[in-house]
């Protein structure tokens, strides 16, 4: 986003540090340095302001909480990022959800001309980005406008440092595609009737955008025709950015310093759980999902090969300043529109599915992009994962004289949002044996109860219901159960 502090630009081993004390002044010092860029992608991702607010102010209290678990502290800022998203696709997929209220965009003082100029090629940049899905979107856009490395890629979307190189390098092929396609249609659509037919309105809905590039591709006049490179920095630059609420900061604060929620900042940072064997959060994942049991891969492995080919795909498309006149543009993916704030006018939104959580793999709602330059964060050298070593198996195992009784298990647990109703469920699943199991206790204005035996694999429900009568702003609240196990409750 321009304007905002290069990757260079932050401290992110001395606020580490900082935060680890629990000092209020460094969460001041934290939500300061990071907040208009967490909450953008936020907005982005949920394309709802009260979700978006709703999500930082969780991100940052669940960040004070487990930050003692990263163990690369210089790399806070995508880390932050991580918390923030898994909460956000958490957000996603509660039926419940805020949804339409978008953030007004950041006022970055433009003339009535410059404004013109940029919504003309807000369009441009909107109709390429459509062609691409939403993983690509957010991709690019956290390693464009974000300025985040394929480290930090691994770390937010629980992949290989290998599998992010190659996302964002096929999405920069995939927009410089898109881009000569509108470009095309933008300035020499009256020489071809097949392009003309496409593009009747503007900006490119995620179909015709896809078709136009197919169209180009096949056809010798349009594919013979040169149009004037632009940096992906450059075409990115043009699209909104969500204004951070004003009372944001002190709500932040607030909930997570007041003595009085100490539930409520229990319950928000077991949303954040589990985490990998580096400090980073396991992908969220929808409570189908979480009901298998699986045993999760090891995903973050970067590798200094990987991280230098994320570096070099950057430079993708060069400059020219006479097309744009200095402006830059995004595309919109074709499972959804690109990154942007409200008020974008059809901006593409990054909404397609979170990365690991929901049944699609597009990226989320299209965040509008963070303050940043496009200068990449350098990376550090990567830490070698160890491979476990597997001990060769006998080929014939004795029987055993008598038949075992089968290990206990133990319980995996997924929280519920009520919203505004009384009662939601909490479902519990018996994972690697049976397990008796019953309700060990309640947190916050909640009830709960029961009790039972789970056969391995066996889910079943309990009804949690509110006991207050009033609701005021969001609450939070849990649900424990033995012989292990806490699933958070959010209501009102």
């Amino acid at each position: 986003m321009a304007g905002g502090p290069g990757a260079g630009g932050f401290d992110d081993q001395r606020l580490a540090d900082a935060l680890r004390t629990g000092d209020v002044i460094a969460l001041t010092e934290v939500y300061d340095t990071y907040a208009p860029f967490l909450y953008d992608y936020c907005h982005g991702l949920l394309r709802d302001r009260v979700e978006a607010a709703g999500a930082l102010r969780n991100c940052l209290i669940s960040a004070r909480e487990h930050v003692a678990r990263l163990g690369e502290p210089e790399r806070l800022r995508g880390w932050l990022y991580a918390v923030a998203r898994k909460e956000c696709m958490r957000r996603r997929d509660s039926p419940n959800r805020h949804t339409g209220q978008e953030a007004p965009e950041a006022d970055d003082g433009l003339s009535a001309e410059q404004l013109a100029r940029r919504e003309e090629r807000r369009l441009l940049a909107h109709s390429a980005l459509a062609a691409l899905n939403g993983r690509q979107r957010e991709a690019i856009d956290l390693a464009v406008r974000h300025e985040l490395d394929a480290v930090d890629l691994s770390g937010i979307f629980g992949v290989p440092a290998e599998e992010t190189t190659r996302l964002v390098a096929e999405a920069r092929d995939d927009l410089a595609d898109a881009l000569h396609a509108a470009l095309i249609a933008q300035n020499h659509w009256k020489d071809c009737p097949s392009v003309s037919a496409l593009t009747e309105s503007w900006p490119l809905s995620p179909q015709t955008s896809a078709s136009l590039v197919r169209h180009v591709a096949s056809c010798p006049a349009c594919g013979s025709r040169e149009t004037p490179p632009l940096p992906v920095d450059r075409l990115l630059s043009v699209l909104p950015i969500a204004a951070v609420p004003a009372d944001l900061r002190l709500d932040v604060l607030t909930a997570a310093t007041a003595e009085d929620r100490a539930d409520n900042r229990r319950a928000i940072a077991a949303w954040t759980e589990p985490f990998d064997e580096y400090g980073w959060p396991l992908p969220y994942e929808p409570a189908s999902a979480r009901a298998r049991d699986r045993a999760p891969a090891s995903h973050r492995r970067p590798i200094l090969l990987a991280v230098a080919g994320g570096i070099a795909v950057i430079a993708l498309i060069a400059v020219s300043f006479t097309a744009f006149g200095g402006g830059t543009g995004e595309k919109t993916s074709a499972d959804g529109p690109a990154p942007g704030a409200g008020g974008s006018g059809g901006a593409p939104s990054m909404e397609s599915g979170p990365s690991s959580g929901r049944p699609s793999d597009p990226a989320p709602t299209s965040a509008s992009p963070s303050p940043t330059t496009t200068s990449p964060t350098p990376t550090k050298k990567p830490t070698p994962s160890k491979t476990a070593t597997r001990k060769p198996s006998r080929p014939h195992p004795p029987a055993p004289s008598k038949p075992r009784p089968p290990a206990p298990g133990g319980l995996a647990v997924a929280g519920c949002d009520m919203d505004v109703a009384k009662r939601c469920t909490v479902k519990i699943t018996a994972v690697g044996g049976p397990v008796d199991w019953r309700v060990a206790g309640v947190n916050g204005d909640l009830r709960a109860g029961g009790g039972g035996h789970l056969t391995p694999g066996e889910t079943t429900g309990v009804t949690v219901e509110r006991t207050n009568t009033l609701c005021w702003g969001e609450k939070n609240g849990a649900v424990s159960f033995a012989p292990a196990g806490a699933a958070a409750v959010s209501y009102c």
